[in-house]
Parts: structure tokens; sequence; C-alpha cells
């Protein structure tokens, strides 16, 4: 291989990839149709017309032309020449009227689904508050019912201390009167044997004064005898 073929190999693969590097993607712009030629001029030859919105693929520029080659089914790699100010690298107003068009049918075609969702949604939210209401009145009244209770509990509990203090003081009073009782038993009984004592002693002292008297009374008849 000679120098100069060598070179000419250097420089076509940097053409090469300068140009894969470069290539962006276009489109025809609107409400047009555009040749496509072999050169860039309008002396070459036509080999296409190009629809507005017809994508390609820019290879290379050059003054008011651009190299583009079409992109899309059925179309086969096919390269030429184009006028620059035909193409813009937004989407042509007529594709995105259409993706519109499309975007507005399928969102038709969900409204329902959605409107019916959100009807599901609005009764279920519904269902919520008035269940929330619902337990709101509960809850009320269970604290009114805790309330209730507590003031119960806490009259409960001062009966319950009274009605302790009262029995403590009754069964004290009972032992007092039991011990009273018993002591007034005992004073009666000493009492009664006191006075049986006494009895029995002016019992004895009567029988021994008669016993004197008797005696005397005998000393005296026999003395008269």
């Amino acid at each position: 291989m000679s120098r100069f073929q060598f070179v000419l190999g250097v420089i076509l693969a940097v053409c090469l990839i300068g140009q894969s590097s470069w290539a962006t993607k276009a489109y025809v712009t609107d409400s047009f149709e555009v040749t496509l030629r072999t050169g860039a001029s309008i002396e070459n030859r036509v080999i296409a017309m190009l629809p507005s919105g017809q994508p390609v693929e820019v290879l290379d520029s050059h003054d008011d032309w651009s190299y583009v080659r079409l992109l899309g089914r059925g179309q086969g790699n096919k390269e030429g020449w184009m006028l620059s100010r035909y193409l813009v690298t937004r989407l042509p107003w007529e594709m995105q009227a259409g993706l519109l068009k499309d975007e507005n049918a399928r969102l038709k075609e969900k409204l329902p689904g959605v409107e019916e969702k959100l009807s599901e949604a609005l009764r279920h939210e519904q269902n919520l508050a008035m269940s929330l209401q619902d337990k709101a009145k509960a809850l009320h009244k269970l604290q009114n019912d805790y309330e209730s209770l507590k003031r119960g509990a806490a009259e409960y509990l001062k009966l319950e201390a009274a009605y302790k203090e009262t029995r403590s003081t009754l069964e004290t009073t009972q032992k007092e009167a039991q011990r009273l009782a018993e002591e007034n038993e005992r004073l009666r009984s000493s009492q009664r044997n006191k006075w049986l004592a006494i009895g029995a002693l002016v019992l004895l002292c009567g029988l021994l004064i008669g016993l004197v008297i008797g005696r005397q009374q005998k000393k005296t008849r026999s003395s008269y005898y």
C-alpha cells in the first residue's frame, strides 16, 4: 500500500466518523412538498418529493443545502440533497396535531373510567366522612360515660370510706357496750354477793344474839328457883 493510499484512507475514515457524529434528526417543515435532488443545486435531478413531516437524518450541510437520508418504512435508505430552510428540528405542527388528536382520543376513551373512579372515590370519601362523624359521636358518648363513671367512682369511694369509718365506729361502740355490759354484770354480781354476805352476817348475828339472850334467860330462871 502506497503512502498516498494510506493518507487517503485516513482522511476518508475521519470524514465518515465526522459525518456519523454530526448527523442529527430533522423533519421536512410544515405544509410543503420538498424536492429531494441528486446534488446541492436546483439543476440536479429530482429523485423524490418529500411531504411535510417526513423524518430525515441530516448527514451533511453545505451552503443552503443539506444532505439527508430518508427515515421511516419503505424508504430503503434513500439519500439526497434538499434546501436546509425546509428542515426543522421540532415536530411539524401537523404531526403534533395528529399526536394531540390521538392523545385526546385516548383520553376520551379513558374518561368514562376516570369519571367512574372519581364517583367511586367521592362515594368512598362520603362514606368515610359519615363513618368519621359516627365515630366522633361514639367517642363523645364514651367520654361522657367515662366522666360519669369517674364521678360515680369518686362518689362510691367516698361512700365506701364513710361506710368503713361508720362500721369501724359501730364495731368500736359495740365492743365498748359489751365491755360496759360485762363490767355492769360484774358489779351486779359483786353487789349481790355483798348483800348476801351482809344478810348472812345479820342472820348470824341474830342467831348469836338469840343464843346469848336465851342463855341469859335460862340463867335468870335458874336463879329464881
